[in-house]
């Protein structure tokens, strides 16, 4: 591959599609990959006979990748991803398979996201003409509830996603559907619902899509108070009406500890210290941090830079193009597995501490 670097805005997004088994996600794809929006999409799948596109095939193109009549490029998972995406690009540059603007990558019901995040994060190679633009979660509306309960696996699916696919909700009564939903918006108050109907959902509702939404204040009480911010998110911690599952016995008591704590700050930052805290923690609790998502209004900065952790590793920034709308206060989203805030605020408190 080109060791090249190419503006973010030209790098090309990957979505990540998981969900835990039975819960709809090889239907979804199959369904999606039919769609005309979708004609221009890389696929990366397990096995070709999974989503049952025989009947879809046009020809084989090079090696592994096939040609969808929809005109989706599809092609097997390699044991090593970064290896797989590598050869996809090659591959479009040569002109071997036609040109994708976008790659989906399916992963299989019991895989945790996060190290497959992680891989695509951590490949600098990988990281200068893709870059992360989602990840989608399937949820079943009939056996939700008890997957979540009895599967961790299940847990991290749904709390890392940026967007969540209630699938078979036909299927569901709404009580059971509701109670679902309720528990979701706990574990993951972040993420964006979307029914699918019998496995039908519009492409554009799932992909490039912003991917931190504006917080929920009035629903999840946990932002802190406007004015002052330094002070507002040290001073800060989820307390007994948080909804966030973070003390005991409370809601989402069976979702392994996985918590969400956002923080949203109303004056631009200075990066060496936001580097610190965010460095800090990676380095410090990287194994308690599924996830770290952020979009930044930094000193001297006059566009946005997007911020992502996953563990351990804290990856280089990008800076966007624009604002995605006239909100310019910093937005940063920490799930966590038995991270309290306050270790996060402590943190935060300690890098902005005067010198």
């Amino acid at each position: 591959m080109s060791t090249t670097a190419i503006a973010p805005a030209l790098r090309t997004p990957v979505s990540l599609l998981t969900g835990f088994l039975g819960s709809g996600k090889t239907t979804l794809l199959g369904r999606l990959i039919r769609h005309p929006g979708m004609a221009d999409t890389a696929v990366i799948i397990n096995e070709f006979g999974e989503i049952g596109l025989d009947h879809h095939l046009v020809e084989a193109v090079s090696g592994e990748a096939v040609l969808l009549a929809s005109g989706c490029v599809c092609c097997t998972m390699r044991d090593d991803l970064a290896a797989t995406l590598r050869e996809l690009y090659d591959k479009r540059e040569r002109g071997e398979i036609p040109a994708f603007r976008r790659v989906v990558i399916e992963t299989t019901g019991l895989a945790d996201p996060a190290p497959i995040i992680h891989s695509l994060l951590k490949h600098a190679d990988v990281r200068q003409v893709y870059a992360l633009d989602s990840v989608i979660s399937t949820i079943d509306a009939v056996n939700g509830e008890a997957q979540l309960d009895r599967q961790p696996e299940s847990v991290k699916q749904a709390a890392v996603a940026d967007r969540l696919v209630l699938t078979k909700a036909d299927l569901a009564d709404e009580v059971r559907t509701e109670a679902l939903l309720r528990r979701l918006a706990q574990l993951n108050p972040e993420a964006d619902v979307v029914r699918a109907d019998r496995g039908e959902v519009d492409p554009a509702r799932l992909f490039e899509v912003e991917a931190l939404p504006r917080q929920r204040a009035a629903e999840s009480g946990d932002e802190p108070e406007p004015g002052g911010y330094l002070a507002d998110v040290m001073r800060h911690v989820c307390g007994p009406d948080c909804g966030h599952a973070c003390r005991p016995g409370g809601p989402g008591r069976h979702d392994a500890g996985i918590r969400t704590h956002a923080f949203r700050f109303d004056q631009p930052l200075d990066w060496e210290r936001v580097s610190a805290w965010l460095g800090g923690l990676a380095y410090f609790h990287g194994d308690a941090l599924l996830r770290m998502k952020g979009l930044l209004n930094l000193r001297n900065e006059s566009a946005p830079v997007a911020v992502h952790a996953v563990q351990h590793l804290f990856h280089d920034p990008v800076t966007l193009a624009g604002w995605p709308d006239e909100d310019r206060d910093s937005r940063l989203v920490f799930i966590t597995q038995g991270l309290d805030r306050e270790v996060i605020a402590d943190a935060l408190a300690l890098a902005m501490a005067e010198d």
